[in-house]
């Protein structure tokens, strides 16, 4: 069982930055897959961000060069850095937990998904 809670979500203006950060409970959570998603009002969830067991990461295209995800397996934490915010980018970002381990990107393969932190980015 893996409990999980984000924080650092908040209003920043567009080209700003902003770090979110997911506390794990569990005492596997350094074999967990562990990613960003995010779902706009009216859209469907979508992945921004993941990072393996190993350490491998991959990222949607409308985030790349932007947006970093990074693990502290002895902490259990998780944490999206976030620059160049735009305002497409206004979401609530909610981190996920996977036992397969690997980059996966569909919401189906994450077993465990904490509520949520909203991000919004003004023009």
């Amino acid at each position: 069982q893996v409990e999980l809670v984000e924080s650092g979500g908040g209003l920043v203006q567009a080209g700003g930055s902003l770090r979110l950060s997911c506390a794990a409970s569990g005492r596997t959570f350094s074999t967990y897959a562990m990613a960003w998603f995010r779902q706009a009002p009216g859209k469907e969830r979508e992945f921004v961000a993941v990072i393996s067991w190993g350490g491998s990461t991959d990222y949607a295209d409308s985030v790349k060069g932007r947006f970093t995800i990074s693990r502290d397996n002895p902490k259990n934490m998780v944490y999206l850095q976030m620059k160049s915010l735009k305002p497409e980018d206004t979401a609530v970002y909610s981190c996920a937990a996977s036992s397969r381990g690997a980059e996966v990107t569909v919401t189906w393969l994450y077993e465990y998904w904490g509520q949520g932190t909203q991000v919004t980015v003004s023009s």
